[in-house]
């Protein structure tokens, strides 16, 4: 079981940190320009603290394993993500956007739940 753990945790960790990076380093207009329609309706200090949160997870759900140190946080985090993961599945509907747009926050959130409940198992 700590195998698939350590798997799941590490593609939602890259999947997270890629995401999350992304709305750090580009701007409100550089992201809508990329396909993120949903990023005009938010602030910019929003948006950022979306990437830090993502990005402050994924490091959350690998070096309390990693490390050893307060193992439990690992699936907490995964629990913060699946929480931001709802919010953004609820973002999308509200836009309209189309499913190919939901299906990723819909894929993350599901794993990041997996990823906590083996989590809480597991330590």
């Amino acid at each position: 079981m700590i195998i698939a753990l350590w798997v799941i945790n590490s593609l939602l960790a890259l999947g997270f940190l890629g995401a999350g990076a992304n709305k750090l380093a580009k701007s409100k207009d550089a992201l809508v320009a990329s396909g993120m329609a949903w990023a005009k309706g938010f602030p910019p200090a929003a948006l950022k603290a979306i990437g830090v949160a993502e990005v402050v997870g994924a490091l959350g759900l690998i070096l309390p394993l990693a490390t050893g140190i307060v193992p439990v946080l690992s699936p907490i985090a995964a629990t913060c993500l699946a929480i931001v993961m709802i919010g953004a599945v609820v973002v999308h509907l509200r836009h309209r956007d189309p499913a190919k747009a939901v299906l990723p926050s819909v894929v993350l959130g599901a794993l990041s739940l997996v990823s906590a409940i083996l989590g809480f198992v597991a330590v």
